[in-house]
């Protein structure tokens, strides 16, 4: 069964931003499906857009940002 983009729901979503990063903390349950948590990364270009990048290692600051979205995603996956 192909990714149909009308069954997957955005439950939650919260963005934490750097100059030039901004990690962001989403939970997505696909067609009424497991609620799972997504961590994505996105990076400033050279035009100041925001592009997607690889999560990889995090700064103890990205860290420190991500953990209470984290908490928060959780009482979302309940």
């Amino acid at each position: 069964m192909p990714y149909n983009a009308e069954l997957d729901h955005n439950l939650f979503s919260k963005s934490w931003e750097s100059e030039l990063h901004r990690l962001t903390v989403s939970v997505f349950s696909y067609n009424n499906g497991p609620k799972k948590m997504q961590i994505s990364r996105s990076s400033r270009d050279s035009q100041g857009e925001f592009k997607f990048a690889k999560l990889g290692r995090m700064t103890k600051d990205e860290v420190e940002a991500v953990f209470p979205m984290v908490e928060e995603a959780l009482k979302h996956m309940d």
